[in-house]
């Protein structure tokens, strides 16, 4: 069930507490380290509702102390406490989205017919860095490969896109031979 408010307001309030006692980044850290535990036994219990929020700190206490700080440890003691572990995956990517929008980093989803280099990756953000509109901008690189679009590549950035693919210039080519030129244009 999404609970996209629970999730805004609750990731809103780490964030500005981590702002607040210098530890953005270590929780960001934390918070990378707890998605990265990918226990399906772990989730199944955080995420019962049979099992009370007590027993749920003390599980995450026992598996995490040590390995996140204590401001991370307390703030999902209450979200157990308050019954919120279902937004719990909602929380952590808003979370993340209140940290990029912070550090001014954009996802940008390039698309290619074929793995590219990392060079390629680089090339491609300066180019649109170039055009002034993400001049200031740093880019957090997502890579999907395409086969269908032939050759090129495809910048997703936010609402923006930025097709430079082989398709799409066949796409073109085509629409301007359907063009008759030899009638006239009303």
């Amino acid at each position: 069930m999404r609970q996209p408010k629970v999730a805004q307001r609750y990731s809103k309030a780490l964030f500005d507490l981590s702002l607040e006692t210098n530890q953005l980044e270590k929780v960001k850290e934390d918070i990378e380290t707890i998605r990265a535990t990918n226990n399906a036994e772990l989730n199944t219990v955080l995420m019962s509702p049979i099992i009370n929020g007590e027993k749920k700190v003390s599980i995450f206490k026992a598996v995490f102390e040590g390995k996140v700080s204590p401001l991370t440890i307390s703030f999902f003691n209450l979200l157990f406490r308050k019954n919120r572990e279902l937004a719990l995956e909602e929380i952590l990517v808003a979370f993340e989205g209140f940290y990029r929008k912070f550090h001014n980093i954009e996802i940008m989803e390039i698309t290619t017919a074929m793995p590219v280099s990392s060079d390629v990756e680089v090339y491609i953000k300066n180019s649109l860095k170039k055009t002034g509109k993400f001049e200031n901008i740093t880019f957090e690189v997502r890579s999907k490969v395409d086969e269908s679009i032939l050759g090129g590549f495809i910048a997703q950035i936010g609402d923006n896109i930025f097709d430079a693919s082989i398709k799409h210039d066949l796409q073109t080519i085509k629409k301007q031979f359907i063009i008759n030129m030899f009638e006239p244009q009303i």
